[in-house]
């Protein structure tokens, strides 16, 4: 896995992975290497993949890779190993490259960073997204955040839960938000290609949400909201994509509630039907409980598509608190269906929902790509080790 004749790398970036599955992290991830890329194309980047396994020609619709980025791949090894394997490679190959940082985009991997500084001086900065840093009770995650160089939080909620849980100089923990390829996602009629696939009519009114299947992504209460929802919109078709472990209770529940005819789920979507999906829904809905951003929502709003979000999380940021999308409480199965019904209607009283233009308008102003390089080079600049050009 190493050739000690490689030059040393400029850069220790750690990823779950970016070439397979594509959750939150694995595109915040994706765009952090190509900001660095594209801030500093000259430097050489060593990139650690937990998830991914190795092929000839990595390549990844997010990432345009350099011939200077050197990927280490552990997806070809068991689950148990993968861990063991990542730990071990970045203490061995830190000691012997000395990079000037690393970066990981998940706080497991701070574990491996923190043991690096400890041998070498070695600075690091940890991601954190949500769930993952939230009521964290783990010694030595703690330990690796406290003594983290930069901790970035994705959100300013993240941010501040981070420091009202743990031991942390505020100084430290800035914000590096989700962004978004605005020319990836724009608004466009309903494909008649998906409305043929579902068998939908162009006039009928769908429901759309893409998450990871778990439970607290708020799907549960749609599902219980659908039922009050159809009787104003008889033919409302709700249309749940992602992957996860929860497909077969999601269908029972579904059967239960006599909706299996007006639910579809589609498991994974390709990246090149992303956008389209987005398009071919009315409303973009996801009340989750634990967000520590929701790049989804920045995709629904780049294709000017109403959105209702959950008001206890990470989500009130994109929707910039209500101002470009409605917030309810997402355990409030009432609200999110008089809310749906309102915005189905036309009748919602947060009128710029209904104003495509204005919503992808704000949503590029705020957290488009070269927003989230300008902020990074200013993180890099404003640090006591900034990597030589």
């Amino acid at each position: 896995m190493f050739n000690p004749l490689y030059r040393r790398s400029d850069l220790f970036l750690l990823f779950p992975n970016i070439f397979g599955f594509k959750g939150g992290i694995q595109v915040y991830s994706a765009f952090l290497l190509q900001a660095l890329q594209n801030l500093h194309p000259h430097h050489r980047y060593r990139v650690f993949l937990k998830y991914d396994k190795p092929r000839k020609r990595p390549f990844s619709s997010y990432v345009p890779v350099q011939a200077q980025t050197c990927f280490i791949c552990f997806g070809k090894f068991p689950r148990w190993l993968q861990s063991l394997l990542m730990f071990v490679s970045t203490i061995i190959m830190g000691i012997l490259e000395r990079p000037r940082l690393i970066i990981a985009t998940h706080l497991n991997y701070g574990i491996a960073c923190y043991w690096l500084k400890r041998f070498t001086g070695t600075p690091y900065w940890i991601v954190v997204h949500g769930l993952e840093g939230w009521d964290l009770a783990h010694p030595q995650r703690q330990q690796a955040l406290r003594s983290a160089d930069r901790i970035l939080a994705v959100s300013r909620y993240t941010r501040d839960r981070l420091l009202a849980e743990q031991n942390l100089d505020p100084d430290r923990v800035v914000i590096l938000p989700n962004t978004i390829l605005g020319d990836r996602f724009q608004p466009a009629p309903k494909p008649s290609y998906l409305l043929q696939r579902y068998g939908l009519t162009p006039n009928q009114p769908v429901i759309f949400t893409l998450t990871r299947l778990a439970q607290y992504k708020g799907y549960d209460r749609l599902l219980h909201a659908l039922v009050k929802i159809r009787r104003y919109f008889p033919d409302v078709h709700y249309i749940l994509g992602g992957k996860g472990g929860d497909t077969l209770r999601i269908q029972a529940l579904a059967q239960k509630l006599g909706l299996q005819n007006c639910v579809t789920l589609t498991g994974f979507i390709a990246d090149e039907e992303l956008c389209d999906h987005y398009n071919l829904c009315n409303v973009f809905a996801l009340p989750s409980t634990g967000e520590g951003f929701g790049i989804v929502y920045l995709e629904a709003l780049a294709c000017g598509k109403p959105i209702l979000g959950g008001d206890r999380d990470g989500t009130v940021e994109p929707l910039d608190y209500g101002k470009y999308g409605c917030l309810v409480n997402p355990e409030d199965t009432e609200a999110i269906a008089d809310n749906l019904i309102a915005i189905l209607q036309g009748t919602h009283p947060n009128r710029t929902l209904f104003d495509p233009e204005i919503l992808r308008q704000k949503t590029l102003e705020r957290f488009d790509f070269p927003q989230f390089c300008r902020i990074l080079a200013r993180l890099l600049k404003s640090s006591h080790f900034v990597i030589p050009s």
